[in-house]
């Protein structure tokens, strides 16, 4: 669809905006819809659930206004503080605010807030792109405004700050984020001024909130092709603010003219890779930390070359260590990343090696439901430009996915607990919780996993048997 002023008024059709014009006319005051809603539908991107208004006037009234116009269908939440409110109302999310003007100290991001005109409100606005707003008013209804070029910046893909964007960053520095990421997320460019200001305002991101500096950063991860926002923060040096150790994968060494890849843009080339294939926000975040080790278990080693032992354990341990610096949560998506970090090499293993059952059980005891998600990273993983050897590494990956299903089907092994457990040992040989129990356990799991024992109850039994014995112990 083309991007022109003309599209404004179909944009307006729906019934919640003539029911949010109605309230605002009987109230006497302007209102127009801005923002991503306008944005969005410029740009043909679908028709988004959030809605926001803005009026030259009380936002918290408006919304009061038209929620009494709607008895019983709307609720409207108030927030005094930031004088907004929100409504639910027509299946949107519409949320309320009175045009204003801000002004801001430089130790902080909130502002000093005053009534203003539309015209303010515009100029506080972030990009060009976001400073957009269709009038709801009788007079010009489905008018587009469009003080500071921004329908010319969409046709351009220009991501441009409606005023010196030093001072648009120093005002609230998480503005430089958003710029990164919709930058990502439209497949814009910065304009050079604008990144420029990034780069020279980069410090002020140290008084943002880690939790929304993290928002941003999962926003971009989700973003089709992530790699265009994590190459802009590593340009403009504001990635080196916040995440060094991802800062630390860049570059290339040579000994004797052995060199090893750039692993900081491989990750990234990975990142792009799988988000082709899943939306899973924590995968993603599994595919840019795969190689977080790397930097530390570096080293070169004659004849061999360059050496990375041990970078898949060392970089699951510094998983939490990471999401726990960046406000991420720390529950089981962090334990997932860490599993999916951990176990980022073994499919590979498997295929330099050989594809043996016992391996395979290896990899299902301890992958569980993530197998499938790991195998899509390793797939990932592949960003050789060879197409031949690209096409060999895939149809190995195919060996060792029609293994994992040949085992799965005999052994029953995704999230697989032995089929004796610590009660049983202890009731067998009278223990109590200890050291000889856990020994025991691991003993029978290790001797099922190596296909020593079939993985059935019976023999396991009986394999219990003989290693306590073995041990001294005696059964009851």
């Amino acid at each position: 669809m083309e991007i022109s002023s003309k599209n404004s008024q179909q944009f307006v059709e729906a019934p919640v905006f003539k029911a949010v014009a109605e309230a605002a006319e009987q109230l006497g005051v302007p209102v127009y819809v801005v923002g991503g809603y306008v944005r969005d539908c410029l740009l043909n991107r679908g028709l988004p659930k959030d809605l926001d208004f803005v009026t030259v006037g009380s936002g918290i009234e408006l919304a009061q206004k038209l929620a009494a116009n709607q008895p019983g269908k709307a609720k409207v939440t108030v927030f005094k503080n930031f004088g907004t409110a929100q409504v639910k109302l027509f299946g949107y999310d519409l949320e309320f605010v009175g045009a204003r003007k801000e002004s801001y100290r430089e130790d902080s991001r909130k502002p000093t807030v005053e009534n203003g005109t539309l015209e303010d409100d515009q100029k506080r606005r972030d990009f060009t792109i976001n400073a957009l707003a269709i009038s709801l008013n009788k007079k010009d209804y489905g008018s587009l405004l469009d003080p500071f070029n921004g329908l010319e910046d969409l046709k351009r893909k220009i991501i441009r700050t409606p005023l010196d964007p030093h001072i648009t960053f120093s005002d609230d520095p998480l503005r430089m984020m958003r710029a990164v990421r919709f930058a990502a997320q439209l497949n814009f460019t910065i304009q050079p001024e604008t990144l420029k200001a990034i780069s020279d305002s980069r410090q002020r991101i140290s008084i943002i909130s880690r939790e929304r500096i993290s928002e941003e950063l999962n926003k971009t991860l989700l973003a089709k092709k992530p790699s265009i926002g994590f190459t802009i923060m590593y340009q403009t040096q504001l990635l080196h603010e916040f995440f060094e150790e991802l800062v630390a994968l860049q570059g290339i060494d040579e000994v004797d003219g052995q060199v090893h890849k750039d692993n900081f843009y491989h990750s990234l080339k990975v990142v792009d890779n799988i988000s082709q294939n899943t939306e899973n926000l924590w995968l993603r975040w599994a595919a840019l930390l795969h190689d977080i080790g790397k930097p530390v278990t570096k080293k070169f080693v004659e004849p061999i070359g360059w050496t990375f032992h041990g970078h898949e354990f060392v970089g699951s341990k510094m998983v939490p260590r990471i999401f726990k610096k960046l406000k991420l949560p720390l529950n089981e998506k962090m334990k997932y990343v860490q599993t999916i970090v951990r176990l980022s090499s073994r499919p590979i293993a498997l295929i330099e090696h050989k594809v043996t059952d016992s391996a395979v059980r290896r990899l299902l005891f301890e992958a569980g439901n993530d197998i499938d998600d790991l195998m899509f990273l390793c797939e990932a993983d592949i960003t050789t430009k060879n197409k031949e050897r690209k096409k060999r590494y895939l149809k190995n990956f195919e060996v060792v996915r029609r293994k994992i299903q040949e085992v799965e089907a005999k052994d029953k092994l995704r999230n697989w607990q032995p089929p004796i457990d610590g009660e049983t040992i202890m009731k067998t040989f009278n223990l109590k919780p200890g050291r000889e129990v856990g020994m025991i356990k691991i003993a029978i799991r290790e001797a099922i996993l190596d296909g020593q024992v079939a993985n059935n109850y019976d023999e396991a039994l009986d394999f219990m048997l003989k290693k306590g014995i073995k041990m001294g112990l005696n059964p009851v």
